[in-house]
């Protein structure tokens, strides 16, 4: 997994920045909420080192809507502790094509079988879906629009709406094309403006 290369090149390399992570703590002034999928990781899309940006990543990188009861909510923990412990001034929904969370929400499984997980969480965005659409039009129009409902449950969180409403929080949607590996950002309520040029 590469682990004696990153002690050897990181670690060893840099003792003082790493002690510095230590002594100093964390205070990175962006969230991102990504997508579990191996092929997209957030820290090198975005070229950020340790420390920098604070992660959480799940199936299809979605925000809950705030729902203040005894059940586990590690997003919703992650989004807590984020903004109200440590004062980010950044929220980032990193979408990407090709999910195959959005994918399971739109076509199912091929040997037809519920997922008691997947099937719960995955109802968070059933609103996005678009049947009128065909096939990968569907799926890229849905990776797209998750993104907007995440962006849109943050605002359910109290201290989310607060601070962005005292501009103390920005919040951002961003869809990353594994195929043509072009970054866009979510501009106004159907545009999509390329980060890469």
């Amino acid at each position: 997994m590469g682990f004696k290369s990153f002690r050897e090149t990181y670690y060893e390399g840099q003792p003082d920045f790493f002690r510095s992570l230590v002594e100093k703590g964390q205070n990175p002034d962006i969230m991102v909420i990504a997508c579990s999928d191996s092929r997209v990781n957030p820290s090198i899309i975005t070229n950020v080192g340790p420390g920098e940006v604070f992660i959480v990543r799940n199936v299809a990188n979605l925000v809950p809507p705030f729902e203040p009861d005894s059940n586990y909510h590690g997003t919703s923990a992650a989004i807590e502790f984020a903004v109200r412990d440590l004062n980010v001034g950044h929220i980032i929904v990193l979408g990407h094509s090709h999910c195959g969370g959005i994918r399971w929400l739109c076509e199912g499984h091929e040997d037809g079988k519920k997922r008691r997980f997947l099937d719960g969480w995955m109802s968070i965005v059933e609103q996005a879906r678009n049947e009128k659409l065909p096939g990968d039009a569907q799926l890229r129009h849905v990776e797209r629009e998750a993104v907007k409902v995440s962006l849109d449950n943050l605002l359910t969180f109290p201290w989310v709406k607060k601070r962005v409403e005292d501009e103390r929080l920005k919040l951002h949607g961003w869809w990353f094309d594994l195929e043509v590996g072009e970054l866009l950002a979510h501009e106004a309520e159907d545009d999509w403006k390329s980060l890469t040029r």
